[in-house]
Formats: structure tokens, sequence, C-alpha cells
């Protein structure tokens, strides 16, 4: 087959358009260098109508609202990918239930996260020195905490400032006030001894510059914004520094097979699948940056094979691929008496929680070693196409007369609207070097690109983290005076913990270290094995702490971005 090859020679490819692809090119061009951002997916801007499903109504819904392999939340959701993607399948090791999710569009996964944008606190960075488990990572809260500063005034993030130790204060937008269902949350988690805090979500509540609008409260931030009041990589990194600079190309639609290298074993750029033709191409880069997920630049790397670098681009270690792990998750639902036969009326506010709980237990003994924080979720909200539950179960509670149709069902419907809530936990867990993903020797997707093969088992560690939080919630529900629905999980289902990979939050796999034979990039995200090499996603976390990870992908980026400049200025590269 032939392979096209591009002309063009940029300082940097970067491979991915997400938090930290997206942050990489904002500010390598803005630094003056000439980029390319290759993007598996299509093209995507949420404020052209063909692309928005903001504020448009349930019945516009070619499917009715139901999920699909591309769009696994819903027609609305503005996520185009899922945990099954038709062509590019991966395979599990026995034992392993484990599911990779993938969005394939410009601005990745940002798109449409739940904006919980989080700082990692000084114990996340050095676990090891409290519990002795893992690896510390080479670097401290203290190097990151100016790029934290910096993506918190780039990018706008709501909180308030708690001086709490470990949940680090940064620079706020004023936070929305607690709905009904939240100031029932937060009577009871005080009430139970357990701290309550505004959420810190990267929405605007009050104008950051001209580029970007002020939110107006639709609830619908998964939608993704046409104004542009929620974070996005796409509308909010790449698309103003495509406007300002002029020196971002975007190649969308782009399957990446491998990185080029030369006789020194040095990068040279990348070759991929256009996926409209299916031509393979090749594109030419003086360094390049990967940034498409913890998984897939593993999966690239790995595929990158050469005689200078025989088991993979960066894996003279053995070690790419491994400590791979993802948050923890499990939840309960309740429903609250006094929230019975209550007023509707609008109270969507933000895509999201108002409020949550960080981790309140640092200091205590218990039999499992890292921490969690709970994700508060209910109201009124906008029904869906096909909006409805089981009133028959809930009746059962108050011993109501049970099942029905026509005005009895209307009835039942208004009465308990509103008055279910649910708490989920997400939390740490511990990186293990036998959780890892590897490449498929047999199996191969579309586009003739070799897959990967996932190994991963959940660990005690997780499974009493679990079970901590599941009594949690009960202790809260009891102070509230909610009663709990369904059966509490118990160890025959591991406590209602999440499968690896469900919660999204997957890093690891190309961990930083200080040395070579226990680590893939130094402490600037570096390829220990070839210097012109760089990751800017989740793939460098030594740890995963309870907070998401995308805050801290793009304060690591820009840290990575401007040390790239630098080192172009000097020559080093």
């Amino acid at each position: 087959m032939e392979i096209i090859k591009k002309r063009k020679e940029y300082d940097a490819v970067i491979v991915g358009s997400g938090a930290g692809g997206g942050m990489a090119a904002k500010i390598l061009s803005e630094s003056g260098l000439h980029v390319a951002v290759l993007e598996a997916g299509p093209y995507f801007d949420p404020a052209l109508n063909e692309n928005r499903s903001q504020l448009r109504p349930s019945w516009e819904s070619p499917r009715r609202g139901a999920s699909t392999p591309l769009r696994n939340f819903g027609d609305w959701d503005a996520a185009y990918g899922g945990w099954e993607l038709d062509g590019e399948p991966y395979t599990k090791a026995e034992g392993t239930d484990f599911g990779w999710f993938r969005s394939r569009m410009l601005g990745g996964r940002t798109n449409h996260w739940g904006r919980i944008s989080l700082r990692f606190g000084p114990l996340d960075f050095k676990r090891k020195d409290f519990d002795g488990l893992g690896d510390n990572w080479p670097i401290g809260y203290d190097d990151v905490k100016p790029y934290y500063d910096r993506v918190d005034k780039m990018i706008g993030v709501f909180g308030s400032k708690e001086g709490i130790f470990n949940e680090p204060d940064g620079f706020f937008l004023p936070p929305p006030k607690p709905r009904l269902h939240e100031m029932f949350y937060i009577k009871g988690a005080r009430k139970a001894g357990i701290p309550v805090i505004p959420s810190r979500l990267s929405i605007l509540t009050k104008r950051l510059n001209n580029d970007r609008g002020v939110c107006f409260y639709c609830s619908q931030c998964n939608r993704a914004c046409q104004i542009y009041a929620d974070f996005s990589s796409g509308t909010c990194l790449i698309f103003p520094a495509q406007k300002s600079t002029g020196r971002i190309d975007l190649f969308v639609n782009a399957m990446v097979r491998e990185v080029l290298t030369n006789g020194e074993g040095k990068a040279t750029g990348v070759s991929y699948i256009n996926k409209e033709d299916g031509t393979e191409q090749e594109i030419k880069g003086k360094v390049v940056v990967m940034g498409a997920s913890a998984c897939s630049t593993a999966r690239i790397l790995l595929n990158s094979k050469s005689s200078q670098h025989p088991n993979g681009l960066g894996n003279s270690s053995g070690v790419m691929g491994h400590y791979l792990h993802d948050s923890t998750g499990t939840s309960r639902a309740a429903i609250v008496p006094e929230l019975l036969n209550r007023k509707t009326y609008n109270e969507d506010g933000v895509g999201g929680m108002h409020v949550y709980t960080p981790w309140w237990l640092n200091e205590a003994k218990l039999d499992f070693p890292r921490g969690y924080h709970l994700e508060i979720w209910g109201g009124l909200g906008q029904p869906g196409y096909g909006f409805g539950f089981n009133t028959t179960d809930l009746n059962k509670h108050f011993d109501g007369v049970v099942g029905g149709y026509g005005d009895k069902l209307r009835d039942d419907v208004r009465r308990f609207f509103g008055s279910v809530m649910g708490i989920s936990m997400r939390g740490e867990s511990v990186p293990q070097f036998d959780n890892y993903c590897e490449i498929d020797p047999n199996v191969v997707d579309k586009w003739g690109i070799p897959v990967l093969k996932f190994n991963y088992k959940w660990t005690n560690y997780e499974r009493l983290q679990a079970r901590h939080s599941q009594e949690t919630f009960e202790q809260i529900f009891d102070a509230m005076g909610a009663i709990p629905l369904g059966n509490k999980a118990g160890a025959d289902s591991d406590y209602g913990l999440a499968a690896p990979g469900v919660i999204i939050h997957e890093v690891g796999t190309t961990r930083m270290g200080d040395d070579p034979r226990t680590s893939v990039t130094n402490s600037y995200q570096q390829l220990h094995d070839a210097d012109n090499v760089f990751v800017v996603d989740g793939g460098v976390f030594v740890s995963q702490a309870d907070k998401n990870p995308t805050w801290t992908i793009m304060a690591l980026s820009i840290r990575t971005s401007e040390y790239i400049v630098d080192q172009l200025k000097k020559q080093n590269l």
C-alpha cells in the first residue's frame, strides 16, 4: 500500500486533542511553534447547529434517547464513543473485567465529563511515605501548584476557600447555591460528622473572557455547551489558540498507528490511517507529544517497534502498560419522605453537583489505605423521553397501593418526582504492577493495528474501601431521615464496586520516575529512551488520588510544554 507522506515538518506533532493534548497545542502554538494535532474522531463544535443537542427536547431524539455503541449515554450526550466501538476491539485476560472507554471526537472525553476539577494535594503525590504502598511521585505539590494556579485562571473553576490541607484551595469563581436535595444531604452529612463543601467544577458562573459565555443553568453540560460556558479542550483551548496564533493544523479522523523513529532511535513523526479514505499517511515533527489517553498512548508506543526499540518505543524498562489503575466507584440511592409531593420548579443549576464531600479521614486508622470523596445526585431535572421509574417499589415503603396505570400512575409520578437522591463514591486504588495492558499478538482492529489486551483485578484494599463507603451512605441516609433503596451491597458483589474502567479515570501506563529501570518518562514527562517524545495524558501518573485527574493532566501539560519550548530553544532536542 502506498504511504502518503506530508512534506511539511512541524515543530511538534500532538497525538490526541483532549485535556493534555489540547493544553499542549495551546501552550506550544502560543510560544511560536507550528503544531499538528491528530484526533482519531471527527471535528466537533457544540456551537454548530448540526452538533448541538443542548436545549433540544427529548422527542427530537432519533432513537428516543436510547444508547448506541457510539453514544453510550444516549443521543443527547456529547460523547462520540463508548466502551465497545465498532471495528475497535480489545481483549481481556481470563478473570479480567475491564471496560475501556474511548471518546472519538475533537476534544476527546472533555466534551462530556462531569467537570469535577480538583487539585491533587501534598499527600497525594507522596502516599508511599504514609502507607508504604506503591511509589511516590518524583515531584510534589509545590512543583505543580504554579501550574494549577494558571489552569484555574485560564479555564475557570467555581468553588470556595476551605483551608483543608489535602484539598488545596485555588482561584475560584462563585459557586452556585445548593439545590433542595443537596440541602437535605448537607443536613444529614453534618449530623453524621461528615464534612460538606461547595463543589469545584470548571463551569463559568462569571465571565472569564470574550471567547466564552456564562452558564445559564440549563443543567445539560453533558450535552456540551453551545456558548462554551463549561470546559472542553476543543472550545476552551484549541479554538482560541487557533484563532490567536494561526499555528495549529488539525487532522481529524486520524487513527495513529505508531511513532516513527530514525536510525538513532529518535522520533521523526507519526504514521496514521485516514479513516475517511483508508489511506496510510505520515506526518513529520521535531517533537512528538502523546496525549491520546493512558491506554491509547501505551498502545501506540508499544506498537512503535524498531531495531532501536524492539519492545516498543520507551519500553526498555518493560514497565510500559503496567501499573494501570482506575478510580474506584460505588453508589446507593434513597428516598427522602420529606420530599414527597414537593412543588415542581426549575432548580436545574449547573450540569453536576453543587456540593460534595472531600475525603475526611486521612488521620484515621482504617482497614484500607487510600481515601474517597462523595458525589451527590438527584433533584427535579428535566424529564427525558420515556421518563419514569418503578412507582410500585417506591410505594412499598409507604404502605401504598402498588401497581396502577392512568390517573394512579400519574399521581404516583407526581408524588415521587424529585424525592429520590443518591450518593456515589469515587476513590483511590493502589497501583499494581500486575494490572496492565499489553499488545494482543493475535487481534487487530479494522485498520490492521494490533489491539490492547487487559489484565486487571481489584485487591482487598479497594473492596474494603467500597465496604466503608456503603456504611457511610447508610449513616448519612439515616441522619437525614431517608430510606435506602434496594439491598445493601455485600461481599458477594464486592460491596457494589464498579468494574475497573467504568469510572473512566484510567492512568499509570507510562508512569514518570527518576529511575529509567522502573519508569517510562522522567519528571518532565519525557521518554527516558527517546528525548524528543513526551507524554501529556494520565499515563504518567504514579498514583491516582481520590480526585478526578483532569486538572492535574492540564497542569502537568503546561509544565511539560514549557519545558519543550525551553529545550528547543537550547537545541537540546
